[in-house]
């Protein structure tokens, strides 16, 4: 489902950075298009969007993130500090400017209705306990703590996109994907079999470990 609203959007584009909505993102600003573009969306409503940049062809993906400026700081050599948040999704309908920075006419994205919530809700459930294996299948094999979140997100949609957000940092192409899909059951469908096959191997792993 779409919202065909249609703005003019500032873009940072960046090689292999995926935002999700509700994720933060901290930045180090320091080229000087870009200290640009940062003094033009303070003046305005401190949004801006994060693209992917694909670092080996170097095209710009169709689909970012909307990203919402919460705390900047700015050094004495201009250079900027800023964490920002994700908001809304979007598609790029076409560049209207590429100096000093690139501005684009963009549409906001959102995932469709839910047609089952029953099956989406039993899903996140399974998506939920491969995701607490994995993470206490790692702090047994790694030997230390490593905890879940106590405000890890409990609806579906929310639960995927903190996910998407926290894989391997190796895992850009993979975290487009995700961002690109505008189904909640599919997206978290997806992650259900990342995260259990990830789950297996690392059982496998233990089971070696115990055995020496």
């Amino acid at each position: 489902m779409s919202d065909y609203s249609v703005r003019e959007l500032p873009l940072f584009p960046l090689p292999d950075v995926v935002l999700f909505p509700q994720q933060l993102l901290p930045l180090h600003i320091f080229e000087s298009r870009y200290r640009m573009l940062l003094q033009s969306v303070l003046e305005s409503d401190k949004r801006f969007g994060i693209v992917r940049i694909d670092p080996e062809t170097g095209e710009m993906a169709d689909i970012g993130c909307c990203a919402e400026v919460l705390q900047h700081q700015t050094s004495e050599d201009g250079r900027s500090y800023v964490v920002t948040l994700g908001q809304q999704r979007f598609r790029l309908l076409n560049i209207t400017r590429d100096t000093p920075y690139r501005t684009a006419m963009v549409s906001w994205i959102e995932d469709g209705p839910v047609a089952d919530m029953e099956s989406l809700t039993s899903l996140r459930d399974q998506v939920s306990g491969a995701l607490n294996d994995v993470v206490t299948l790692t702090a047994k094999l790694q030997n230390r703590d490593v905890e879940l979140p106590e405000d890890l997100p409990d609806l579906p949609r929310e639960l995927s996109f903190w996910i998407g957000a926290h894989l391997d940092n190796r895992a850009a192409a993979e975290q487009q994907t995700l961002l690109e899909l505008t189904d909640t059951h599919d997206r978290l469908h997806r992650q259900f079999e990342m995260l259990d096959h990830t789950r297996r191997q690392l059982a496998a792993r233990t089971v070696l470990m115990d055995l020496k």
